[in-house]
């Protein structure tokens, strides 16, 4: 399955509309969500888009639950809808 970048942000904003609004996702709930059997190779386009809307102010980068630069991320991540400091 191919998937566009615009699908991706669109099913991370879904997910996150579907949670709690302290909650957050993470970049496989996104890639489960669009090939739920072939998810593995969409992890890194998931990513970006997560960091597409993180710089769009719409989503914050998490990595244990401190917000993170989204490009310098290594590692597992979480996205989260934007909060107010």
């Amino acid at each position: 399955m191919t998937a566009s970048g615009s699908e991706f942000e669109e099913r991370i904003r879904a997910l996150l509309d579907a949670r709690s609004a302290n909650s957050s996702i993470c970049p496989s709930d996104v890639a489960r969500a669009v090939a739920p059997d072939d998810w593995r190779p969409l992890m890194e386009p998931v990513r970006e888009a997560a960091r597409r809307l993180a710089d769009a102010g719409e989503v914050e980068v998490t990595q244990k639950g401190a917000v993170v630069d989204p490009g310098s991320a290594r590692g597992p991540i979480r996205i989260r809808r934007a909060r107010a400091d």
